[in-house]
């Protein structure tokens, strides 16, 4: 398939999302039967989503592209999102956080989605209802979960949440990005920085390859004698060649000046401890690395709240049945985004929101009384910059065959390694940032 194909499955399963139709309340339904779905006829069915990133979102917009007289509520603790795709752009000043960070006003006013910003803290899959840490009980006919991810403290010695604010992961965009930024600035002009990458599986997985890129842009422009050390514990990465390309290219990687050194798992890259107060990284190998910035990006896992609700598993993800992503644990739950099992797509917001077009017709026929589809076309799109004008790209094709998400088609690009090959490839890169965020939350 060719990349042109690849990127028409992405943008229509973006522009697969739009609807109408107010929700005002939450149990305002007694008429209907326990355990009876609503027709969407005599009584409203009534779908709340759990999370409002890039899956939740796009899956309440879908639904009401499918039936606009579903009542969609969206549950999302905070009033702002920041973008985690892009959010390495502003380690390298490419963009500051404003130009990640949107409200959801816009969205939910265009397609008429009730926001309630709080935290899901209680559910009960028998009475079908979800309670909030603000005392609210919201009833159901179809809950959808989309919360994202949560990280395993609980695989690294001296370092947990209660230490962030010395080591951040800054995998979360938002805080954790800027103080990331603060302490970028304020390092040596001959400092170090150390950067320990997750084992997989975890979202986003050139994410971490694509901070080290930016982080090197900042340092070479601004302290051009400062060094990175990325410690990984793998001994291969997503888009492995064309981001050690660009490292020779634009980083002297793998000579004597090279600003980035990356140390993989075979190589003693695996890391056992991390020393916030003491700025110091302990190898599985004993060895003990001195840092004037540390980024420890945690392993990775369903987010907590997805554990709280019965649906991971004990590998810590959420399984799911891949023809609707309604989970194999609770029935009636669909999960999707960072959270599922839905290999062999990666964890990615681009797939997250490919697998929403699926979902949100899925749930809408199924409240309705109707059978869901068994057929679906995915698709996922992942874009990293090198520098602010060398652009790299991946893009796959996924269909439904047996029940199961195969891949179909995909590769890497550009095809051609070329100065100009590579600048409008980062050219694509923010076109692509655009059409996304302003597809699902303008």
């Amino acid at each position: 398939m060719k990349r042109r194909e690849l990127i028409k499955l992405g943008a229509a399963a973006t522009a697969g999302v739009a609807g109408s139709q107010l929700l005002t309340g939450c149990d305002h339904n007694p008429s209907m039967k326990k355990g009876m779905a609503s027709t969407g006829k005599s009584a409203k069915a009534r779908v709340v989503v759990v999370g409002g990133g890039v899956g939740g979102v796009s899956t309440a917009q879908a639904i009401k592209k499918a039936d606009p007289n579903i009542e969609v509520t969206i549950i999302e603790k905070n009033k702002l999102y920041s973008t985690c795709y892009a959010s390495n752009w502003v380690l390298s000043d490419i963009f500051k956080m404003n130009d990640i960070t949107s409200n959801y006003n816009k969205m939910a006013d265009k397609y008429k989605i009730n926001m309630v910003y709080d935290q899901v803290v209680g559910y009960d899959p028998v009475k079908k209802t979800v309670s909030t840490a603000h005392g609210k009980t919201f009833a159901y006919d179809r809950l959808v979960v989309s919360p994202g991810i949560s990280f395993r403290w609980d695989t690294i010695e001296g370092h947990d949440e209660s230490t962030t604010h010395l080591v951040p992961h800054a995998y979360k965009a938002g805080y954790q990005t800027m103080q990331l930024k603060e302490q970028m600035d304020d390092m040596p002009a001959d400092g170090t920085m150390v950067m320990v990458t997750p084992p997989n599986p975890f979202r986003c997985p050139p994410g971490p390859y694509e901070r080290a890129s930016m982080v090197a842009e900042f340092l070479k422009r601004e302290k051009p004698k400062a060094k990175l050390i990325i410690l990984d514990a793998k001994d291969k990465f997503s888009k492995f060649g064309l981001f050690t390309g660009g490292w020779k290219m634009h980083y002297g990687y793998e000579s004597d000046n090279s600003i980035i050194d990356w140390v993989s798992k075979s190589n003693g890259g695996t890391v056992k401890a991390v020393d916030p107060k003491n700025m110091t990284v302990t190898t599985a190998d004993g060895e003990k690395i001195k840092a004037d910035v540390i980024n420890y990006i945690p392993a990775q896992k369903a987010n907590n709240t997805a554990a709280m609700m019965g649906l991971v598993n004990d590998k810590g993800w959420c399984p799911v049945d891949q023809t609707t992503f309604e989970s194999t644990m609770v029935p009636g739950v669909h999960v999707l985004g960072d959270s599922s099992v839905a290999s062999p797509m990666p964890k990615s917001a681009f797939s997250a929101n490919s697998q929403a077009a699926v979902v949100g017709k899925a749930v809408a026929a199924l409240v309705n009384g109707q059978e869901a589809s068994k057929d679906g076309n995915f698709g996922n799109q992942c874009y990293s910059l090198i520098t602010t004008d060398h652009g790299i790209s991946v893009a796959a094709g996924y269909k439904l065959k047996e029940g199961k998400i195969a891949k179909t088609s995909g590769g890497l690009f550009p095809k051609q390694l070329t100065k100009k090959a590579f600048e409008m490839e980062a050219g694509s890169a923010r076109g692509w940032y655009a059409g996304m965020a302003g597809t699902i939350f303008g």
